[in-house]
């Protein structure tokens, strides 16, 4: 199926960029556009216009920023997970990067463009809440840091004024100070989640002194599921203990999504299953 008609922008600086998003009603922000453009030929999605922001200069690459990594919102997939740097000072990040589609949309899609779009089923979402992450956006009035917990508000939507790009992403380096890791159930067709959990789990004395644990995929939102971080904490996060913090996922999983791959049900079995997994992985990293 064909878009609708749409006017075409090719902005060349962030200022231009955001007074086109200001000034024409209906657009969009175009960047790896393997969220978007899907969306407009199935006509799930019509903008007015597109902004394509993929030719500003200083939106990609990778840095050490004190005791973060900053992530321009352009950095593909495949930059992130191949990254040495990633690898080395956040490795959930570049776990959750290999995990994402296949080498083609690893190749074209970008961090920014993945998370403005926030998808249900989408990676970064969730680790992005696990990791304590924080975008930072640029709009008409400047510059602002949106933290990860409070950046998706719903299907598809996010906290980003409909005149602000995402410009890039800062998440903690951690380096070797915790473990943490991300698995999903792969859709065989899409590749997305219909359930990922991101877990960090950290370690002092032979005890779990701080975990964090974030569920994607099963609801319009991923869910932080607190009640299991508690559960954990104090523990030796051993076998037992991470079964018991997995028991509570399913409680903090209200309304989940079905379709005609996955009911609400499997999702959230499918969710228990993988936090206990995850938690264990986590664990004997930390330890």
């Amino acid at each position: 199926m064909y878009s609708a008609n749409f006017d075409y922008y090719r902005p060349t600086t962030l200022n231009e960029a955001v007074e086109l998003l200001k000034t024409k009603s209906g657009a969009k922000v175009l960047a790896g556009g393997h969220s978007l453009i899907p969306a407009m030929k199935l006509r799930a999605a019509s903008p007015a216009a597109l902004v394509d922001i993929s030719r500003i200069g200083g939106l990609s690459g990778i840095s050490k920023d004190g005791g973060n990594l900053k992530i321009g919102a352009l950095t593909t997939h495949t930059a992130i997970a191949s990254s040495d740097l990633v690898k080395a000072e956040c490795g959930l990040l570049a776990e959750t990067a290999s995990h994402i589609g296949d080498q083609q949309v690893r190749n074209k899609g970008t961090l920014g463009g993945s998370l403005a779009h926030a998808d249900p089923a989408a990676d970064y979402p969730t680790a992005m809440i696990a990791l304590g992450a924080t975008m930072t956006v640029m709009g008409p009035k400047g510059t602002r840091d949106i933290a990860a917990d409070s950046f998706f508000t719903g299907l598809l939507t996010t906290a980003l004024a409909a005149d602000e790009v995402l410009t890039s992403v800062s998440v903690p380096a951690y380096g070797k100070t915790a473990g943490a890791c991300y698995m999903k159930h792969r859709h065989p067709a899409s590749s997305y989640a219909v359930a990922g959990v991101a877990v960090m789990v950290m370690m002092s004395g032979g005890k779990c002194n701080g975990a964090r644990v974030v569920v994607g995929g099963v609801t319009g939102n991923p869910v932080r599921v607190s009640a299991a971080e508690d559960a954990l904490i104090g523990s030796a996060a051993d076998e037992a203990a991470c079964a018991a913090a997995a028991a509570k996922v399913a409680a903090a999983l209200g309304n989940p999504m079905s379709d005609t791959y996955a009911s609400g049900e499997y999702r959230v079995h499918l969710a228990t299953v993988l936090a206990k997994r995850a938690l264990m992985t986590a664990a004997g990293q930390a330890k």
